[in-house]
């Protein structure tokens, strides 16, 4: 590929067709007579008879090209980077997170914030987890860096408020347990497998 082709931004060159006009009316009478041209020629009735199809599929048939938001919505592509979630375990469905901290220090925008402490088993426990909304910019850094795949993004994109508190909130991040069967798996470390079902065994932990 050539340079001038490289820099060449229209990608659509060739579909569209020129049309060149010189004829434009320049008096009074001359727009009279293309007026009454295109009248007899029924152009009017043309579109007309465009829109009463459009009207009449979309009454009678229905065949409506709207998108009635919010009862319905246009799917999202898979790399769609909308609001961040939280998944959990299958089995236990305790939350995936083992409080690394590797979101906290590669996040950009610096609105990831995390607080963690031990247990009673010596083990990290992640107490508080909270991401400012309104100074995220999506990037998708935090989801790439997490080692156990507990931060997503998902596709939830409503996120409009009038108050600021409203956009840092753990638990509108996390996956419910009731819809933790419904939780869409990744590809990465440590995904899930698809018959992962069959395999798992809820057996007693040892700790």
């Amino acid at each position: 590929m050539s340079l001038e082709k490289l820099k060449d931004r229209n990608i659509s060159v060739g579909d569209y067709v020129n049309v060149f006009e010189d004829n434009y009316p320049k008096t009074g009478w001359e727009e009279f007579k293309q007026i009454a041209r295109r009248s007899t020629k029924l152009e009017l009735f043309g579109g007309l008879k465009i829109v009463w199809k459009m009207m009449t599929g979309t009454l009678f048939k229905g065949e409506l090209h709207t998108v009635q938001y919010p009862a319905e919505k246009v799917p999202l592509g898979a790399r769609y980077r909308a609001v961040h979630k939280l998944l959990g375990l299958l089995e236990s469905g305790e939350n995936r997170c083992i409080g690394c901290g590797l979101c906290e220090k590669i996040c950009i925008a610096d609105c990831i914030r995390m607080d963690t402490k031990l247990d009673e088993n010596s083990r990290k426990e992640v107490t508080e987890y909270t991401i400012n909304m309104g100074r995220c910019i999506f990037c998708g850094y935090c989801a790439e860096v997490c080692p156990e795949l507990a931060i997503v993004h998902g596709g939830r994109y409503e996120n409009a408020s009038e108050q600021r508190a409203h956009f840092a909130l753990k638990e509108d991040l996390l996956t419910p347990l009731d819809k933790l069967h419904e939780q869409k798996e990744y590809p990465g470390f440590g995904a899930v497998s698809p018959d992962a079902d069959e395999k798992i065994k809820k057996t007693p932990l040892s700790y």
